[in-house]
């Protein structure tokens, strides 16, 4: 008996839905997808929990029948290739014909769909039983996935949590918005509208929808072109970034992609204008001959690879570098929205305020770690063995033996010498060191909570929020109130005293951006870019003039740093020139 067979098509279906069908997002692009290729004006995308239990998709486009509606499950069935040189040639989103028996073999599947001329109802479980009935002649298609992997217990096990499900479809919903203007979209999930935009063809109505006002303001629209490309979008300030790069969005006639190459091209724009790590907000369609792309790389379709890669990056990097150089990117000051004074005014009394202020004040004077010279030497030195943990008290072994201060050359870097040698320190890095490790001590501390005068507003995307949402609680752990505000704004009214008052909007920013980020979350290293955060926030920047008092000020807590080296980012803070090498650079030494 031949030990090689033919596998049954259930199973052949199951096996292909691995790679199409991995998480409920897989399952709303494909429906999409097909919707947008069958010429939808209109999409509305309904969940009930993430997806997991139902997905609805209803669109507007040209329908199908009975005939078509039947073919559309089988193996390979498309209407969008007919031969192998179509391949070569591909216009439409989807072209594999492996998505909808995918997704029908490990979930229950009702489809409604109609060309205006006969209605049909089909039904499937598990990718059989398939029962077809009439229905009524309403133009257009309606499909429900109920569900999901029922029949594949090992996948449902592997699906993320509630949240992030939700996060990954709205964030691709947000890109297919962004990609089709003129396609109105409607995302709810458990009957909340997350995401609706009208479809008039206005790409910064959609950004403002997904973004908020206060991003919109900030973004610069871009075009341009070459013999082989049309580029269009909108490039944020860079004063505008994020954490990760989730707000890059890259689209290639239409469909959402992911290249490693192209965003480094981007990103390498802005060079020495946003900080190493930072990422701009980016939304950037790319109009080519699809003879000049290879789409055909993996089933998701995501992957592609350009066949004159360098034309492209040429035209990309000269449209945003100019675009950087011509205008003003001095940011402006924004004063804060006057509803905000009102509602804490509403809540608290005079009484309270003031003496909030005072609490505020002294816990503030007690943990100051900005460098400011106090008035009183000596009671700043009381209060600095009081709350710091780097005292000489606590720490009688110094890691670093004592250093005297020569003065500060370029404003950076700190020249000082002992019997062993002469250092060079930089001051920002330096004191980064020193203030990551204060934080670090009071956060385990559970130091005292401050409350704010006026809360403070931030605005998210909408799968943002939904990250942000779900890790409230960790906030909260850590010292911070936090509440949503309506929409996918999200009020702080409270954060912990380690964050000092005057840069707490700013830290508060990055750390939302850490917060937000999709993926595993760990809660060490939110702690560890936490700390970071909040100490290179604080500490005296290079580049500025420091007194002889903080010159001193950071030469002796240095020294008793657990690591004083390294920053918490790995950057040097100190480097040394022992006397004998420096004879040896002024030929005092000759070896």
């Amino acid at each position: 008996m031949s030990k090689i067979q033919v596998m049954d098509e259930i199973l052949a279906n199951k096996i292909a839905a691995g790679e199409v069908v991995e998480k409920t997002m897989n399952v709303v692009k494909e429906l999409v997808e097909n919707s947008i290729d069958a010429e939808a004006t209109e999409i509305k995308i309904e969940l009930t929990d993430s997806g997991v239990k139902e997905i609805t998709v209803w669109d507007n486009g040209i329908g199908m029948d009975e005939e078509d509606a039947v073919l559309a499950f089988e193996r390979h069935a498309t209407s969008k290739l007919k031969n192998l040189d179509d391949l070569f040639y591909i216009e439409s989103l989807g072209f594999r014909g492996e998505a909808l028996p995918s997704i029908a073999s490990v979930s229950n599947v009702r489809l409604k769909t109609s060309n205006g001329k006969v209605g049909t109802l089909l039904t499937l479980s598990g990718g059989k039983d398939l029962k077809v009935e009439r229905a009524d002649l309403q133009k257009g298609t309606t499909i429900t996935v109920s569900d999901l992997f029922y029949n594949t217990p090992v996948r449902l096990k592997y699906l993320k949590n509630l949240y992030i499900e939700l996060a990954n479809i709205v964030d691709y919903i947000n890109k297919m918005a962004l990609s089709y203007p003129y396609i109105k979209f409607t995302l709810k999930n458990n009957d909340k509208t997350l995401l609706h935009t009208d479809g008039n063809g206005d790409l910064l109505k959609v950004i403002y929808e997904i973004y908020g006002v206060d991003i919109t303001k900030k973004m610069i629209p871009i075009s341009a072109e070459n013999d082989d490309y049309v580029i269009n979008g909108y490039i944020s300030y860079p004063e505008v970034t994020k954490g990760n790069r989730n707000s890059m969005t890259t689209l290639v006639n239409g469909r959402v992609i992911k290249n490693n190459e192209l965003n480094k091209c981007i990103v390498d724009c802005y060079h020495t204008y946003i900080h190493k790590g930072r990422f701009p907000i980016i939304i950037l369609n790319i109009e080519v001959d699809p003879i000049l792309v290879d789409i055909n790389i993996h089933p998701t379709k995501m992957d592609i690879k350009f066949s004159k890669m360098d034309t492209l990056k040429e035209l990309i990097i000269e449209e945003i570098t100019n675009k950087l150089e011509k205008i003003n990117l001095i940011p402006e000051v924004t004063v804060r929205d006057s509803y905000s004074v009102s509602e804490v005014s509403r809540q608290i009394n005079t009484k309270e305020e003031k003496k909030k202020e005072e609490k505020k004040d002294i816990i503030y004077d007690e943990i100051k770690l900005d460098f400011e010279v106090q008035e009183e030497k000596e009671k700043y030195h009381k209060e600095e063995s009081k709350h710091s943990n780097h005292s000489k008290e606590e720490k009688k072994e110094p890691r670093i033996k004592k250093m005297i201060s020569r003065g500060v050359v370029l404003l950076t870097y700190i020249v000082a010498e002992n019997e062993d040698g002469m250092y060079l320190i930089d001051q920002h890095a330096a004191a980064e060191r020193i203030n990551y490790e204060k934080v670090l001590k009071q956060m385990k501390e559970q130091t005292t909570i401050i409350d704010l005068l006026i809360p403070m507003k931030i605005e998210l995307r909408p799968d943002e929020f939904i990250l942000a949402k779900e890790r409230f609680e960790i906030l909260e752990k850590n010292g911070f109130k936090v509440e949503e505000f309506g929409g996918n704004t999200i009020i702080i009214r409270s954060h912990p005293s380690w964050i000092p008052e005057e840069k707490s909007e700013d830290i508060m920013k990055r750390l939302m951006d850490i917060i937000i980020e999709k993926g595993t979350f760990d809660y060490d290293q939110f702690i560890w870019r936490m700390a970071a955060t909040t100490a290179c926030r604080m500490s005296v920047m290079a580049n500025t003039y420091i007194s002889k008092e903080e010159e001193e000020w950071i030469l002796e807590n240095i020294r008793y740093c657990d690591n004083p080296f390294t920053c918490p980012h790995g950057r040097p803070t100190i480097i040394t020139y022992s006397k004998y090498e420096l004879e040896k650079l002024f030929k005092r030494q000759l070896d």
